[in-house]
């Protein structure tokens, strides 16, 4: 079965929101493409694009959504998206060059997969995914993508987390290739008591995947708007974090330490601090100490840099609230 285009008897309205009209977007704003089939669609509420949007102005961002559709209420500010109904992934992937040659987004929201669970092939699902994040970042390789796991199906659900748990090492792998590719885990944020189908979140659902999505977008400097976070450091060297990949208590992180100098360095120990309540576990390509802030010196192979030279590390951390660094700091001996 496809997923339906109107979720008729399901979902219903949600209160108006008072805001300037979609037409008046500025011409800074950042355009983002929600993208995949009618989970962000949204029917007759617009789904999680509806919450999103209002926690993006509130916050003083100024974002477009962007693509050919336009769904939701009419009172809703910003309608568009490329969520089409019943869509697999492969179906997503013959169209999507188009779509990013014509509305060029900053910032690329993806859920999809959910139709494919129940098609004739589920088990090739990750690989069609794969493929379709590959022609997204060839295309557009400046974009942030957001890849969200699936949320959940009642009648399907072994297959979705199959599904899920193979797309997340994926994901990471591209990200660690140094492809903006971001992976959010959305299959947590949504209860089946949420799908009144069995498959499309009811309001609070939706309001739920829109909280997720906002976190892990702020997670990521300029993917919303403003300058990225600049790099920082007192010494000829210089420290710029990014998030990964974001879960359900937890997120990957990585910072990219580079030589400013004019001169080798022979060991970097760069600091930052983490939000509350966070705390960095596993790290890989550096050796770390303290809480906060989080002190993280050089291994053997990667403390001499040539002028001009970078190196990386990355570290998983776990704890709630949003994902983020601060107060980046790199020192050299």
């Amino acid at each position: 079965m496809k997923l339906a285009t109107v979720f008729a008897g399901v979902l219903t309205a949600c209160a108006a929101l008072f805001v300037a009209p979609a037409a008046a977007e500025s011409a800074t704003a950042v355009p983002v493409m929600p993208l995949g089939d009618s989970i962000t669609q949204g029917g007759s509420i617009g789904g999680y694009r509806l919450d999103l949007g209002a926690k993006l102005r509130a916050d003083g961002r100024s974002i477009d959504f962007v693509g050919s559709l336009a769904d939701g209420p009419s009172s809703m500010p910003d309608r568009n998206h490329e969520g089409h109904p019943g869509w697999t992934i492969a179906q997503v992937d013959g169209s999507v060059t188009g779509w990013l040659n014509t509305y060029r987004p900053r910032t690329i929201l993806l859920h999809i997969g959910t139709n494919d669970m129940y098609g004739s092939d589920p088990a090739g699902a990750p690989r069609r995914l794969s493929a379709l994040v590959d022609r997204i970042t060839n295309l557009a390789p400046d974009a942030d993508v957001f890849v969200a796991t699936i949320i959940p199906i009642r009648f399907a659900d072994q297959t979705v987390r199959t599904f899920n748990a193979a797309i997340a090492p994926d994901m990471r792998a591209k990200a660690a290739a140094g492809k903006r590719v971001h992976l959010v885990d959305m299959y947590p944020a949504v209860a089946i008591a949420d799908l009144p189908d069995g498959i499309h979140p009811n309001a609070a659902g939706y309001s739920k995947m829109a909280t997720t999505w906002y976190n892990a977008l702020k997670a990521v400097p300029g993917s919303i708007g403003g300058d990225p976070q600049p790099p920082a450091g007192d010494g000829p060297c210089t420290a710029t974090p990014r998030v990964v990949g974001t879960w359900n208590g937890g997120f990957q992180g990585e910072v990219t330490v580079a030589n400013t100098g004019t001169a080798a360095l022979d060991g970097w120990t760069v600091r930052f601090t983490l939000p509350g309540g966070q705390s960095v576990g596993q790290v890989w390509g550096g050796t770390a100490s303290g809480t906060s802030p989080v002190t993280v010196k050089n291994v053997a192979y990667n403390g001499a840099l040539g002028a001009g030279a970078t190196t990386t590390f990355g570290f998983l951390a776990s704890g709630s609230g949003a994902p983020s660094l601060s107060t980046v700091t790199c020192t050299s001996p």
